[in-house]
């Protein structure tokens, strides 16, 4: 049964997706059209299993679907809007310190 997450949840769900620059590729490349996973992993430069891991974490995080298409499965974005939201992502200005790196990866807390 699939359910609506809380917004604080579908926020959680994206930063997971993101931390990671293989799964920020595979979302930019489904935001320009669904894929099988061999074009994938040859447009990406990345093994099929290294490339099936980052696609169930993206399906995990509720970002993308598996569309069965014959005997092939297609990969898509889960929602349209996803598209949207990675093209605000892309054009946000973030202002960084370039010899900081963010808290969490560092292990610095904020509380």
């Amino acid at each position: 049964m699939l359910m609506i997450a809380p917004e604080v949840e579908v926020l959680a769900r994206f930063g997971r997706a993101l931390a990671d620059p293989i799964r920020c590729r595979l979302l930019l490349a489904l935001r320009e059209a669904p894929a099988h996973p061999s074009d994938l992993a040859e447009s990406l430069g990345i093994s099929r299993t290294r490339l099936s891991n980052h696609l169930a974490c993206l399906r995990d995080c509720g970002l993308v679907v598996a569309v069965p298409v014959g005997r092939r499965t297609r990969y898509e974005l889960a929602d349209a809007r996803l598209g949207h939201a990675l093209d605000d992502l892309r054009a946000a200005v973030v202002a960084m310190e370039s010899d900081r790196t963010c808290a969490r990866a560092s292990g610095e807390s904020h509380d």
